[in-house]
């Protein structure tokens, strides 16, 4: 490192020193333990140390990092006490995410570090929310994050990499290609030698960096946070680097040949630092090795207090506390005035009194500014709330979720509309293992609300069609929200907007524009997790939710007709759903019915009937009944959908046979 490399980057090479030997040291005490016995299992960046170390140093405290499990150095470096750092890695108490889940799968928001999920590459989308927050808010804010090459043929990879590139944000994309994935390698996962060269094709800049050069990394991150903070937009860094040890410990290297080890050994990121450093006589050897000695001390001590800690202890009722966040904002009463709007009308109105009640309230989909959305939901509102507020996304479902994520851990509150609830397959992953983990896993709110518009009678076959609430009632962590009247779509997406937690706002695309009814006018909240009544009777208790609502309104007009009188319960919300008032009511009527559109197997119906039997057994006077489509694709030919899936043409049959038990 020359004279003028050192002015240029304004670096204190001791301190760079200290913070390159730091994550070396944890390293060796690590795999001293892992040989003692004494802890089973490490992941280890032995030999990456420099990209690490390199990133933190080159940014600002206020940057953030989204680092992954071979970046211990980005923790040491920017000073994470190392004691409860230790009982995390260890599993002990006293660590940050209470035993619920491993290394350095957390964040530390105080710190500007965003932690990592196993699902590799879920969170580079991530860091394209944290940019677009930065953006947003006009703050001096980048983003780095980490991923390694095996992870780089994610879809979040290329889905990230656009959007930064399409909407210009402040994100650094630190690729770590380190020769293998586990154990295949990267010459037999993909078809190019150089990864950077990527960047080219989503028009953003990209380098080769030599990963274990510490100076070359510095160098190459303090010029690509110059661009983003420039406004010149994201920056692909290809880090040439090698892992020089198993995966994991237990994994092992006898699938690597030993002479490309012994190759890149002889290339040590803290060797050649080391050599730099007392070639330039800016450290004495005496000098290097007294920080080496006092990091040891501060490492065997962090060390040996973490496995004295007990393991971590709780009780049901304290995990199952943390899985949400709490919502602290009641339900709003509505006020007098009201009118009769279209179902599509009451979603709009809410949508809309929420962003000009709080300009954190921002909205991205497909589609949604200059055109509305395909239902028309957003029409208008790109020109009365701005770009920054009303943007249209790539086709990126699990992208526009996991942005969604990074903004909200700014502060924000995103709304990502999908196109069809069908499509939001695509964003599985971001949704079920990344927002619905997060506050229980590490105590992080994620106001998130993923607009879905679901459901058939459209006669739009089977990939538009789909009821797919079932497939998230069993997330723990996720809210499940389904209105079946104007007053609640209104009411409960915006209690959704005002909740800390992820929510999947389900909108029937049948009733967007046949039904009407009575909506309050202004703004106010219903509240999720509480079931409505919405006719009481004495014979039967239909239990429903959804375009199932008005199916169970006119069967039980009818029914009034022959003298019976239907109680109907509207869960609107199905996690968590409302046990005590479906209870209550099958209690008082003897029988119960449980009706929805989706298929009957796995179908959310299931969990009902099941509390209803174990809870109200000595009650009954007929078994509990499910009503549901088939199981079966949804037909595109609407005599198909209508005559043989749907629920509707066994509803009035099923009704009669338990009213007749």
């Amino acid at each position: 490192m020359s004279a003028e490399e050192r002015v240029t980057h304004e670096i204190d090479l001791v301190a760079a020193w200290s913070a390159l030997a730091m994550p070396r040291i944890i390293e060796e005490k690590m795999l001293r333990l892992i040989r003692q016995g004494r802890i089973a299992k490490w992941f280890s960046g032995y030999g990456q140390e420099a990209i690490a170390v390199g990133v933190a140093l080159a940014l600002e405290e206020r940057d953030y990092i989204v680092p992954t499990h071979r970046n211990l150095g980005v923790w040491t470096t920017r000073k994470v006490p190392l004691r409860p750092l230790f009982c995390q890695l260890m599993g002990r108490a006293g660590g940050y995410t209470k035993g619920r889940d491993r290394t350095f799968h957390f964040g530390l928001p105080q710190e500007r570090i965003v932690g990592m999920i196993s699902h590799v590459g879920a969170m580079l989308p991530v860091a394209c929310g944290l940019g677009f927050a930065a953006q947003y808010r006009d703050e001096d804010c980048v983003t780095a994050v980490f991923v390694g090459d095996g992870a780089s043929r994610e879809g979040d990879f290329h889905e990230a990499m656009n959007l930064a590139a399409c909407w210009k944000l402040p994100v650094i994309f630190v690729l770590e290609n380190n020769g293998y994935g586990l154990s295949t390698p990267t010459s037999e996962a993909m078809a190019v030698e150089h990864l950077a060269d990527a960047a080219a094709g989503y028009g953003m800049a990209g380098e080769r960096v030599d990963g274990n050069d510490f100076m070359e990394v510095y160098r190459s991150v303090t010029a690509a946070a110059r661009l983003a903070r420039t406004g010149g937009g994201p920056t692909l860094l290809e880090m040439k680097t090698f892992r020089v040890r198993g995966h994991e410990e237990a994994s092992g290297v006898k699938y690597v040949p030993p002479e490309l080890i012994e190759e890149w050994m002889s290339r040590d990121p803290v060797e050649r630092f080391r050599a730099a450093m007392l070639e330039e006589e800016i450290m004495s050897r005496e000098q290097i090795e007294a920080v080496r000695k006092r990091l040891e001390a501060e490492v065997d001590d962090a060390a040996e207090f973490a496995l004295a800690q007990p393991l971590v202890e709780s009780s049901p009722e304290a995990e199952k506390r943390d899985v949400f966040a709490p919502a602290t904002a009641k339900a709003a009463d509505p006020g007098k005035d009201a009118s009769e709007i279209r179902f599509i009308d009451a979603v709009t109105d809410g949508l809309r009194l929420a962003m000009q009640k709080d300009v954190d309230v921002v909205l991205f989909g497909q589609d949604i500014a200059e055109y509305g959305g395909v239902f028309k939901v957003t029409a208008g509102f790109l020109d009365e709330f701005g770009r920054d507020r009303v943007r249209n996304t790539p086709i990126i479902e699990s992208g526009a979720i996991g942005a969604a994520m990074g903004m909200a851990l700014c502060g924000l509150k995103p709304v990502v509309e999908m196109q069809y609830a069908d499509f939001i397959t695509c964003g599985f992953n971001q949704v079920v293992n990344n927002l619905a983990t997060t506050h229980y896993r590490w105590g992080q709110p994620l106001n998130v609300t993923i607009r879905a518009p679901y459901g058939g009678h459209i006669g739009a076959g089977p990939f538009h069609s789909q009821c797919v609430e079932a497939w998230f009632t069993s997330v723990p962590g996720l809210k499940v929200v389904v209105p079946g009247t104007p007053h609640d779509a209104k009411g409960l997406l915006i209690a959704a907007i005002e909740d800390p937690n992820p929510v999947l706002f389900f909108e029937h695309k049948f009733l967007y524009r046949s039904l009407k009814g009575m909506v309050p006018d202004g703004h106010y909240s219903t509240e999720i997790g509480r079931a409505r009544i919405i006719r009481v009777g004495t014979d039967a208790t239909i239990v429903t939710y959804g375009l199932g609502v008005q199916w169970a309104l006119a069967a039980a007009e009818m029914q009034a007709s022959q003298g019976r009188e239907i109680e109907i319960v509207d869960l609107r919300t199905l996690a968590p759903w409302d046990r005590a008032t479906v209870i209550d009511s099958v209690k008082k009527t003897g029988r119960a019915l449980v009706l929805h559109e989706a298929p009957l197997t796995g179908g959310f119906g299931g969990e009902i009937a099941a509390t209803i039997a174990e809870e109200t057994f000595q009650y009954l006077d007929a078994p509990p009944v499910r009503v549901a489509g088939e199981d079966l694709p949804i037909p595109f030919s609407p005599n198909l959908e209508s005559e043989i899936f749907s629920a509707r043409a066994r509803f009035g049959e099923a009704l009669e046979r338990l009213l007749t038990y």
